[in-house]
């Protein structure tokens, strides 16, 4: 099992977790944010928190909330992050953050190693006479998308809020890149269709959250639903040249459940991993952030 976290983020770092809360900064901006993982004792005192932070969420009724101001900042602002690749030149990409009501900025800094992952599948694959092409399942604001378009690949970006791909689509024109497909649909209802249609991608990727809902209503549960999810996935993915990139947030969820999820797959594939995504603090606390499974094509 991997132990992943990203290496050089200039533009981010967690500074302090604990208390259910974490502090990190965003460019020039420090937030705080509920974590439900950070079980232990904060690193620093809560007065270094306060006289450090410009934001503090505070929960209300559900996952919504409101952010309380402690210095002055704007409401949304951007960040750059420099994809990692040791054959190439590193690609710059650029994101809009913004504070809104579910505690969410618009990245999950963790999934960089992902965002490197997907370039260098991409980069350093097999060329052909057409681009590679690529599937961003439960999208949201859209990195790893940006990481699959600036290495070149045929992008179908899919979320199921409309609000969240439109975001994704300024980040796209932000980081300077342009033709990524953008469909607002369910998850579930979309891959089932692409099955049937015969449909076959180089690179899936797919985050989903353990819940939430289609554009028509469509319920969505990881637990009862990754597996079938996945089986339809796996018959998407190019038999000879593909790379899959599956992320779980769930705090149910271990390493060894993405592996046996995985095994079929697994066990036909060139280079396969599991392993754990976490963000390491200044103060020494690493915060654990998702178990992942990753797998690409020799």
């Amino acid at each position: 099992m991997l132990l992943l976290t990203p290496e050089k983020f200039s533009d981010y770092e967690l500074i302090d977790c604990g208390d259910f809360e974490k502090m990190e900064r965003f460019g020039e901006y420090v937030t705080i944010r509920p974590e439900p993982q950070a079980v232990w004792d904060k690193g620093l005192t809560n007065r270094e928190w306060d006289n450090m932070a410009h934001v503090r969420f505070i929960p209300a009724s559900g996952s919504a909330g409101e952010w309380k101001r402690l210095k002055p900042m704007t409401d949304r602002w951007n960040v750059n992050y420099e994809i990692r690749n040791t054959k190439f030149e590193n690609r710059s990409l650029k994101f809009r953050l913004a504070l809104t009501s579910f505690k969410h900025v618009g990245i999950f800094p963790e999934q960089a190693v992902n965002w490197d992952y997907v370039y260098d599948c991409l980069i350093t694959g097999e060329k052909r006479g057409e681009p590679p092409r690529v599937l961003n399942l439960f999208a949201y604001t859209g990195a790893a998308s940006l990481a699959a378009k600036a290495a070149g690949a045929d992008v179908v970006h899919l979320d199921s809020v409309k609000q969240v791909v439109t975001w994704a689509r300024e980040n796209m024109e932000l980081s300077g890149l342009k033709d990524i497909r953008w469909v607002v649909e369910d998850a579930m209802a979309f891959v089932k269709r692409e099955v049937k249609r015969g449909k076959k991608y180089n690179g899936i990727i797919l985050d989903p959250p353990a819940y939430g809902h289609g554009t028509d209503g469509q319920k969505w549960k990881l637990e009862e639903m990754i597996n079938e999810m996945l089986k339809m996935v796996f018959s998407l993915l190019d038999e000879k040249n593909y790379f899959l990139v599956f992320n779980s947030y769930s705090l149910g969820f271990s390493s060894l459940i993405v592996e046996n999820l995985l095994r079929e797959k697994m066990n036909s594939a060139a280079k396969a991993e599991t392993g754990e995504l976490y963000l390491q603090s200044k103060t020494g606390i690493r915060l654990p952030l998702g178990v992942f499974g990753r797998m690409k094509s020799s």
